[in-house]
């Protein structure tokens, strides 16, 4: 007598739904919590195409790190707080719904005011893109806010 075997069918959903307090806060993960924490929401909602993080920077913070992208373009939304984006050599101020454009090749890293920087970043999904950028502040202070 042959065995039998268990068919499962998956269902496929045109949408998915995750509240992002809910997502691993990746910073926290890599011992970055002091500075900030890092949601990346993409794998949860099972997106393909679409990258995305839910990034928060402590009050008087920067972000740990700088980055660009090679081909990837991104547009980040202040969502809460203040403080500034250094794009390249330039500093440009932030303020609740302020919307920033990115394009590749630009090395990004945020820095919060007193309150604290409540960022969504939204970009294609390219897997390798990114790369880190180091001594990107250079000087070691704090952005005056």
């Amino acid at each position: 007598m042959a065995a039998l075997q268990a068919v499962v069918t998956i269902a496929r959903v045109g949408y998915a739904k995750r509240n992002l307090r809910d997502v691993q806060d990746m910073a926290a993960q890599h011992g970055l919590s002091q500075t900030q924490e890092a949601r990346f929401p993409a794998r949860d909602l099972g997106a393909e195409q679409t990258g995305m993080n839910y990034l928060i920077v402590k009050p008087g913070q920067r972000e740990a790190f700088a980055h660009r992208h090679r081909t990837a373009e991104e547009i980040y939304v202040v969502l809460a707080g203040s403080g500034a984006v250094k794009l390249d050599d330039e500093l440009v101020a932030l303020a609740p719904l302020d919307a920033v454009r990115v394009s590749p090749g630009v090395a990004r890293a945020f820095q919060a005011g007193q309150d604290g920087l409540a960022v969504l970043v939204f970009g294609p999904h390219v897997a390798g893109d990114g790369e880190l950028v180091d001594d990107f502040w250079g000087d070691g202070r704090a952005l005056d806010q």
